[in-house]
């Protein structure tokens, strides 16, 4: 297997697998035989902080649209509604996670993903997707600077 991408945040290094796909919404999708497993990129979490609450307002099975919001997320940061990164059908949500949030922060590329889903839509590949991080690094930079002030 190849090394993984690496996109900097400050001081921080954001590890970016290649071995799945990405939305511009933050999230990794990983095939699964005809699904796809769905969890949050390492840039994502780095930017909720520890997450400590997951809660979700579809039921498994359920159609989705593109950027649908799906449930709700709070961190150390903030209580944050969750997105679908694409359309699809959402088949299965990851209990663990709903039971014991912490999964996302330690393991956010494995046993912390999120839900498993049925997508036929376009998803970015690794290079992609940090080509979408350098582009907007700068506002995202100003906006977590107009947090802390």
């Amino acid at each position: 297997m190849s090394e993984p991408l690496h996109f900097m945040m400050g001081q921080y290094k954001a590890v970016i697998p290649i071995d799945r796909m990405y939305s511009k919404r933050h999230m990794w999708l990983q095939q699964d035989g005809d699904v796809w497993v769905v969890g949050f990129t390492a840039y994502s979490v780095r930017l909720l902080q520890d997450v400590y609450f997951l809660d979700w307002t579809i039921d498994p099975n359920t159609p989705v649209e593109d950027r649908q919001e799906i449930g709700e997320i709070e961190s150390s940061k903030a209580v944050s509604s969750m997105f679908t990164p694409c359309a699809g059908t959402i088949l299965d949500l990851n209990e663990a996670v709903l039971n014991d949030p912490s999964g996302i922060n330690t393991d956010n590329y494995g046993s912390g993903w999120l839900y498993r889903m049925k997508t036929e839509s376009p998803l970015l590949t690794p290079e992609e997707y940090i080509r979408v991080l350098n582009d907007g690094w700068e506002d995202t930079q100003r906006t977590i600077k107009g947090q802390m002030n």
